[in-house]
């Protein structure tokens, strides 16, 4: 065999090799959250406490991750997808404890986790993850009652247990996902009540949402 043919083949075996290993480590799921806020909020006028609390309702959304596997225990994980929440301040003193709706917005809210997969003989594999989140507020709608809202971005930890299960029997291939994350969102949000209150309202809102999450996926 000449030294090109010999050259040709080392080439194409390394290509091959390169592409397996490529291939192998991912992992793409499609799942559907459940979205369930454990919020809080302090506020205040001018610095001076404001009685009242803040009410976020629960969302249900599609979301897509990607998991690259380091090692065969170890990955990182990336979710995707965004949230939309109906928001409601609730027992405001200055309006004499009544609640008050202001509006709704969407939260995009990228998380990367890196996890930790218990493989074992089975085709059972859970895992277990920590990270960070990183939430974008948009689409903001201030309601029927305020001027204007606006919600400062938040950067928070992440923590995940999940359950992986092979649907196949084969290294690779479909798997059914069961996923719970708990994330820390935190927003300093300013609500202009100008012309209903005569103030602009400051609020230290923690929405803390546990994301609970049922789909599919595919190993390559």
């Amino acid at each position: 065999m000449s030294k090109f043919k010999y050259t040709l083949l080392a080439l194409t075996t390394a290509l091959m090799g390169t592409t397996a290993m490529a291939d192998s480590p991912w992992q793409v799921r499609g799942r559907v959250l459940g979205v369930y806020p454990s919020e809080s909020a302090d506020l205040s006028v001018g610095g001076a406490p404001l009685g009242g609390d803040v009410d976020i309702d629960a969302g249900y959304v599609p979301e897509l991750d990607i998991t690259y596997f380091l090692t065969d225990n170890i990955a990182a994980e990336l979710i995707l997808g965004v949230t939309p929440h109906d928001v409601t301040a609730t027992n405001v003193a200055a309006v004499a404890g009544a609640d008050v709706d202001i509006g709704d917005v969407t939260l995009l809210p990228p998380t990367l986790t890196l996890q930790y997969h218990f493989f074992n003989e089975t085709r059972f594999t859970p895992y277990a993850g920590v990270g960070l989140n990183y939430t974008v507020f948009f689409d903001e709608d201030a309601g029927p009652v305020a001027d204007d809202i606006d919600y400062d971005d938040s950067f928070g930890l992440a923590l995940q247990a999940g359950l992986d299960i092979d649907l196949d029997g084969e290294p690779g291939g479909w798997l059914l996902n069961v996923d719970v994350k708990k994330i820390w969102i935190n927003s300093d949000v300013t609500v202009d009540f100008t012309t209903a209150l005569g103030a602009t309202v400051d609020a230290d809102v923690d929405i803390n949402p546990t994301v609970v999450g049922v789909g599919f996926g595919y190993r390559f």
